[in-house]
């Protein structure tokens, strides 16, 4: 009986407390998207405390029209898309490669993926910079070989370690159905390593989303600006219409809220696997 009542309380100390993240979590993207949808008298009043009467549009409007934040949005996802997009490709395929194939110098390449870890990423932003403007690949193409070099160390590690967990009988059958190492790799092993390639989906896309300095520093042109860089220019904007300032941040957070919903449960089957395997 008295373990039984230990076990009981700790539970609720353990719920209590995970309860208590998420609500720290929860409320302030809450009160984000309340206060977005009231007029900035109503928000002076309550200070977005009280439950919006109404669904009011006019702050989406015209943050997304009238100031030009629907632009940078569709930007902001071309960027991403391509990123992310060239990192599961890239990562997976020379993952596959560090996992399954043997070749000269294949641990020390790897060990340089790894050291490249540890590098912070801010640290890189300079050089990256004044080696792709001495190439002429500043603005788009730049900034879409920057970040997605900035994704594959981790990608390429994580990857590594699920190629890694597969059955050699596996990839023995598909050689024997005719496949060759390009084809095991997509119909074999992409299938069933999905859930690493969802952490990597949503970890990369959260990065180039919210990338603000490397933007910065690698378009000369506004119109071609991310989202984030946008976002500080509606801020310098309307500093006091704070009404407005909520329907961006509301606007610029929604995909990824979206996206993590979308894959939750390989992302969390994908974290668990890889715990399991370190």
């Amino acid at each position: 009986m008295y373990y039984r009542a230990k076990k009981i309380i700790a539970l609720i100390l353990l719920h209590t407390f995970l309860l208590s993240v998420a609500l720290s979590c929860v409320c302030p993207l809450l009160w984000m998207l309340n206060a977005s949808f009231k007029s900035e008298q109503e928000f002076r009043d309550d200070f977005g405390l009280n439950i919006a009467a109404a669904f009011n549009w006019e702050n989406y409007k015209k943050v997304l029209f009238d100031e030009g934040l629907g632009y940078y949005f569709l930007n902001s996802v071309f960027y991403t898309f391509i990123t992310v997009f060239s990192i599961v490709i890239v990562s997976s395929l020379a993952a596959f490669a560090f996992s399954r194939l043997n070749f000269p110098g294949k641990n020390a390449i790897f060990f340089i993926f790894l050291t490249a870890m540890m590098i912070p990423l801010p640290a890189g932003f300079v050089p990256v910079y004044i080696l792709l403007n001495k190439l002429n690949l500043v603005n788009r193409i730049g900034y879409v070989l920057a970040m997605s070099n900035m994704g594959l160390s981790l990608s390429i590690y994580l990857l590594k370690t699920f190629f890694d967990q597969l059955p050699r009988d596996l990839e023995d059958a598909a050689r024997i159905d005719g496949c060759n190492k390009l084809q095991i790799w997509w119909n074999v092993g992409m299938p069933l390593i999905a859930p690493a390639l969802a952490v990597v989906i949503i970890f990369n896309s959260l990065n180039v989303w919210n990338e603000f300095v490397l933007a910065s520093l690698m378009f000369t042109d506004d119109a071609l600006m991310p989202l984030q860089a946008g976002l500080m220019g509606l801020y310098n904007n309307n500093v006091t219409q704070h009404t407005l300032i909520m329907a961006a941040l509301t606007v610029a957070a929604l995909p990824i809220i979206l996206l993590y919903l979308k894959m939750q449960k390989q992302i969390i089957k994908g974290i668990t696997s890889g715990a399991m395997v370190g």
